[in-house]
């Protein structure tokens, strides 16, 4: 199952471009992402037939066309996936997975609770008051890809313009944080993330 961080207007082009066998959902409140994690995108849980995460939530690029920006190697990703379908191998021990799991802090539910206030008021056309929660979000939670660069577009902002390579740039220099708990593993050794 897929799910778009993203208004529908914005996902509708790229799910009926990708033409999916499988479910997508769209959903611009980000609860999913809250409820699992997610503080980047794209961002994969696995979830096994009795509902237990069985590997949190972490980046899972689906290809390598943005590795030398990520420093993230796809095929680590595709060969834990296959492992796991075709062997029932998971990657983490079931006390690992429950340690590496994103827990929410104060600061972060109240970014998400005003960036989804911030998302409905510019819904609604007011983009004056929306962009004091956006702010809020922001500061809140610096680091939350989901709620920074997420709210780019919402915000008049270009999540491919300058605005967010400077996020990228302050990101890298604060030691890229909340990048995910796979994060070295599945680094190539010569990418960076400069």
């Amino acid at each position: 199952m897929a799910v778009a961080l993203d208004e529908l207007d914005a996902a509708r082009e790229w799910v009926e471009a990708a033409n999916p066998s499988y479910p997508c959902v769209i959903d611009p409140n980000h609860v999913v992402a809250q409820r699992y994690g997610f503080i980047n995108v794209p961002s994969a849980v696995w979830i096994d037939e009795n509902d237990r995460i069985v590997r949190p939530a972490d980046i899972t690029p689906v290809n390598d066309l943005f590795k030398d920006f990520t420093g993230i190697d796809s095929n680590v990703h595709h060969e834990q996936l296959r492992a796991w379908v075709k062997d029932g191998v998971v990657p983490l021990p079931v006390e690992e997975v429950a340690a590496l799991q994103h827990i929410p802090t104060e600061a972060d539910e109240l970014a998400r609770l005003h960036r989804r206030i911030a998302a409905q008021l510019h819904r609604n056309g007011n983009d004056e008051a929306a962009a004091s929660h956006f702010d809020a979000a922001r500061k809140l939670a610096p680091w939350d890809w989901a709620i920074n660069r997420g709210s780019m577009p919402l915000s008049g902002g270009d999540p491919f313009g300058q605005e967010f390579f400077d996020y990228v740039q302050a990101w890298n220099e604060n030691g890229a944080p909340g990048y995910g708990w796979g994060n070295s593993a599945m680094r190539s050794d010569n990418a960076t993330t400069d």
